[in-house]
């Protein structure tokens, strides 16, 4: 074990090991140290300040989740726009669930929207996984106010994938899109130019938001698929996943739901 290793497990909560790491089946719970997000902050604040950490940057893969979010929080202060896209473009591949892909972008990318555009395009259509993901991230965060063009809704709803963290992305990021540009996103629900699991989440999240009015809401209700599927069983999951994420991202404008 490194001593970053040995620091990383003083700071460890069992309980939170045991709720987190059953929100992430895709990684081995050996993996999953447990450490609440704010206590990672807090040591990654004071890391980045020590000459270990350029190192720790270098030193590609990690053998803890938490190690990937400490590695991924490091990139996010990064100042210096062409070091840190160099930063997240290398650490990218190595994302292997949805809490790392989920954390804050980098501060510096939102003085670069228009040169990070292509990147965002790139990742979005990559067919990996958690490389999408992380592309509509950014879309979202970045690109749904008032750099927001209508075209850019065609990125998401292109992508075909049957992966549930990139399904799930794509429904909120058109939730999200509805909130802030309806008008703009609405006829993707009216013409049903989503999948049919995509649409059905969309207007769920849609509908749980507080930023959708009541009167968008009721609209939204008589645009649900009509499918024999119930996707009622994974909503408990589907409702704790949402809190996390917001939680990571540091937003919570509909309390859970973003």
């Amino acid at each position: 074990m490194t001593e970053l290793q040995q620091q990383l497990f003083a700071l460890q909560d069992e309980t939170y090991r045991e709720f987190h790491s059953k929100l992430m089946p895709d990684i081995n719970k050996e993996a999953v140290i447990g450490i609440r997000t704010p206590v990672l902050r807090r040591f990654a604040g004071e890391f980045a300040k020590r000459p270990e950490a350029g190192e720790f940057l270098q030193q590609l893969p990690h053998s803890y989740y938490e190690e990937n979010n400490l590695h991924m929080m490091l990139i996010t202060a990064e100042k210096d726009y062409e070091k840190c896209l160099a930063e997240v473009e290398r650490f990218v591949p190595y994302i292997d669930n949805w809490a790392t892909c989920d954390l804050p972008a980098p501060k510096c990318f939102a003085k670069h929207k228009q040169e990070l555009l292509l990147k965002v395009k790139e990742w979005i259509a990559s067919g990996e996984t958690y490389t999408i993901r992380y592309g509509i991230d950014l879309l979202m965060a970045l690109y749904l106010d008032e750099d927001f063009q209508p075209e850019y809704l065609e990125l998401p709803a292109s992508v075909t994938s049957e992966e549930y963290y990139v399904k799930m992305v794509i429904a909120w990021y058109f939730a999200t899109a509805l909130a802030k540009q309806w008008d703009a996103a609405i006829p993707y629900i009216e013409q049903r130019r989503l999948s049919d699991w995509v649409h059905r989440k969309t207007i769920r999240k849609a509908i749980e938001s507080y930023r959708i009015t009541k009167e968008q809401k009721d609209y939204l209700r008589t645009l649900k698929w009509d499918s024999n599927k119930s996707d009622v069983g994974d909503m408990e999951l589907i409702n704790v996943i949402i809190w996390i994420e917001s939680l990571n991202r540091g937003v919570q404008e509909d309390g859970y739901d973003t």
